[in-house]
Formats: structure tokens, C-alpha cells, sequence
């Protein structure tokens, strides 16, 4: 697997990670794959894998049941939702603001432009 230079690997397996619980391919309160398990199919070093699970333990997101396995969280799926609308807020809104301050942008233009493609897309 690629991943990208300018970020830690375990970061971005955490952001599969939650990915995968967000597009509901991993459910919650089932078991997750082994951390060898998930190194293999990601083409990574274990330790990496164990340092992003050790993370999502430390968020709430899974849990390990001793000499069974990791499991979702029952409320994995929230907990996420919760971590990355605060991540949003606190990274991207600012950084957006910044961005439509530098070129000009007023804030109707933008919600305009937002309107039209939101609209565009159907929903």
C-alpha cells in the first residue's frame, strides 16, 4: 500500500482504520483483524499496526479482549464522528477561513458557491 510521506504511517492507518468503521465495513462490537493479520494486508511493519491500535484503544474506539482479539467499540462509530467534527473545527474551518480571506472571498459567495454545488450533487 502507498502512503504518504508527510504523515506518520500509524496516523494514516488510523484514518483507514476509522474510515472503515465510518463506511460501516467493520461493524461494532466485532472483531477486528490481528494486528500480523492487518500488517500483512496492508504491507506494513506490526509494530506500526499495534502503535495505530494502541491509539484507537486510547480514543475508545476498540478494546482488546486478552488472548481473543481487538473489538469495536459499541459506540465506535460516534466516538469517531465525535473526533473528526472536533478535528474539523479546530483544523479545517480555520484554515478555510484563512484561504477565502487571502483570495477575497465574502462569506456569500462562498455559501453561494456551496448552495450551487450542493445542489448539483443531488441532495
Amino acid at each position: 500500500m502507498k502512503f504518504d510521506s508527510t504523515k506518520p504511517i500509524y496516523l494514516q492507518i488510523i484514518d483507514i482504520i476509522f474510515e472503515l468503521i465510518l463506511e460501516k465495513k467493520w461493524i461494532e462490537e466485532s472483531r477486528i483483524p490481528a494486528i500480523r493479520e492487518l500488517a500483512l494486508e496492508l504491507e506494513v511493519n506490526p509494530n506500526t499496526i499495534a502503535k495505530a491500535y494502541n491509539e484507537c484503544v486510547d480514543f475508545g474506539i476498540i478494546y482488546n479482549k486478552r488472548g481473543i482479539g481487538y473489538f469495536l467499540d459499541k459506540d465506535a462509530r460516534k466516538k469517531i464522528l465525535e473526533l473528526k467534527k472536533k478535528e474539523f473545527i479546530e483544523n479545517e474551518i480555520p484554515q478555510l477561513i484563512k484561504k477565502l480571506n487571502i483570495l477575497n472571498i465574502s462569506l456569500n459567495d462562498f455559501f453561494n458557491e456551496l448552495q450551487k454545488n450542493t445542489n448539483s450533487n443531488g441532495e
